[in-house]
């Protein structure tokens, strides 16, 4: 009767777990692109761990009472917080249960920003994590529903929270290099990775089954994964990027919805925002997905270029993404060449006038662009772009003038210009003329010269009459310029001789009469 009423009695909680700090704390996480992932995971043994007091769980709701009762909130925190026995020491029949189980005990969050908090208990978890990446590298069979729901639910604990990001442009916007910026770093990297990497080895597995795994990497999973390439840390983003990609391959009835929603995280930055730290990689995943569109190009994919791929050239941080964005450009070409006059038109209109460097950038693309462009796609738009390019070379930034000038490099684009020699060089050449005449950089002016010869050599009686042209509206300007002057002098000897007779009068101010009155 004694030990039954004994038994009943509460048990006191042992000194190690009194003394420990509590209290859940959600860290920033930031991501960073490794090398050779496997062999980041960490040295080391997979030990024996496991926890003996962690039933596995028959319902959602006894999932989240169970984890619930692990995470660091009381004092009885991490008493259960056990090892368990590794997959080789239970035999083959047990080996699910145990997955399930150590999934269950990776679902706990641990702080940290205190790097002397329960470090049993994470190095534990991270070797549970080690055990569990490599049971879905060796698995044999297919993953059963009820081992998809827990390992979706793991997977959902670990990565799945809010971030605080300081996107990379406004540093740029600041005029900072950003290469030379230490990126910021999550201090439960440790376990992230693993759990990143064993996301990625489920995904790819052949175990598991896609109809089945679609029901829990659902649209909602798809959409928290995509938040959180707004991470920092470029480790995560390139871990999401693999990822996603492999996600989309693997799951054909997800694409659409991908591709939407990656939309909305574009039309999000470029209209609302210009602040996201993983335009760079989604772009380069679209990039891989172009080049498989099938040919002739749907509708729905033409109207990604114009309504976003294009746009994207507005945000003043466009060299976080640029060459991502360049390759995306170009792949839309390539795939079919009528779309080069859009391409080109669009670039036009999002020209920068007053950012001289990212102007370099889209001569770049645009140099890249016109390289697959064909003959009648560049006579629809040779006039206005001409126009464009022309301004460029009498540019005062002698790195615009002289990218400008690159484009005679190119022998495509020299072939193009030759075959429309008679509507090209008239636009272009008075900004030849003045450049050859008294561009201060002597780069420029060398090679206004070579590109002033190979069109003289190449039809003498056109360059004649284009530097004829030029003389007479030499000429032109300077008779308007003197009948302005003049205009305007006479117009002031009237007003004088208005105001002496006390008659109001307009009179234009000079600018050496302010401040005379008074």
């Amino acid at each position: 009767m004694l030990k039954q009423i004994l038994s009943k009695l509460p048990k006191k909680s042992s000194k190690t777990a009194d003394s420990r700090e509590h209290g859940r704390n959600h860290a920033t996480y930031s991501g960073v692109s490794g090398g050779s992932r496997s062999s980041d995971l960490g040295a080391g043994k997979s030990g024996n761990l496991s926890v003996s007091s962690f039933p596995v769980p028959n319902s959602k709701a006894d999932v989240g009472s169970k984890v619930a009762n692990l995470r660091p909130n009381g004092n009885h925190v991490f008493s259960a917080y056990e090892a368990l026995p590794a997959f080789k020491d239970v035999p083959a029949s047990e080996k699910q249960n145990l997955f399930i189980k150590k999934l269950n005990l990776c679902c706990v969050v641990f702080d940290f920003t205190d790097p002397t908090k329960n470090l049993k208990e994470k190095e534990i978890k991270r070797q549970t994590l080690l055990e569990l990446v490599e049971y879905v590298t060796s698995s044999n069979g297919k993953f059963s529903d009820a081992v998809l729901q827990e390992i979706v639910k793991m997977i959902s604990a670990n990565l799945f929270r809010s971030l605080n990001p300081q996107p990379r442009e406004n540093k740029v916007v600041e005029g900072l290099d950003f290469e030379e910026e230490e990126p910021s770093m999550d201090p439960a990297w440790p376990h992230l990775q693993i759990v990143y990497e064993f996301l990625l080895r489920f995904i790819a597995s052949p175990e598991t089954d896609a109809k089945l795994a679609k029901r829990y990497v659902d649209h909602s999973f798809i959409i928290k994964l995509l938040d959180l390439f707004d991470s920092e840390d470029p480790r995560e983003r390139e871990y999401l990027k693999t990822i996603l990609h492999r996600t989309y391959g693997k799951f054909m009835v997800h694409r659409p919805f991908i591709r939407k929603a990656i939309n909305n995280i574009f039309f999000h930055f470029i209209f609302e925002t210009e602040k996201h730290n993983g335009i760079a990689e989604l772009l380069e995943i679209l990039g891989s997905i172009i080049n498989g569109f099938a040919l002739p190009l749907k509708e729905e994919h033409k109207v990604f270029l114009v309504r976003v791929l294009i746009p994207l050239h507005k945000p003043k941080c466009l060299a976080m993404y640029h060459q991502q964005l360049s390759y995306c450009i170009t792949q839309f070409v390539e795939k079919d060449c009528k779309l080069a006059d859009t391409v080109i038109r669009g670039l036009l209109k999002y020209w920068p006038i007053t950012n001289s460097s990212k102007e370099v950038m889209f001569l770049n693309e645009l140099e890249e662009v016109l390289e697959v462009t064909q003959p009648p796609e560049f006579q629809r738009c040779m006039v206005p772009l001409f126009r464009r390019i022309a301004r460029c070379l009498n540019s005062l930034h002698f790195q615009v003038a002289e990218r400008a000038l690159f484009l005679w490099n190119n022998d495509h684009i020299e072939n193009l210009i030759v075959q429309n020699r008679k509507v090209i060089l008239p636009i272009i050449f008075p900004a030849l003329e003045r450049n050859a005449r008294n561009h201060w950089n002597q780069a420029v002016h060398s090679l206004t010269l070579n590109v002033r010869k190979i069109f003289y050599d190449l039809d003498p009686e056109l360059f004649k009459e284009c530097l004829l042209k030029f003389q007479e509206d030499e000429s032109k300007e300077d008779e308007i310029e003197v009948k302005r002057v003049t205009t305007w002098k006479r117009l002031e000897e009237r007003a004088e001789k208005k105001a002496s007779g006390n008659e109001a009068v307009v009179v234009p101010r000079k600018p050496n009469s302010i401040g005379s009155s008074g």
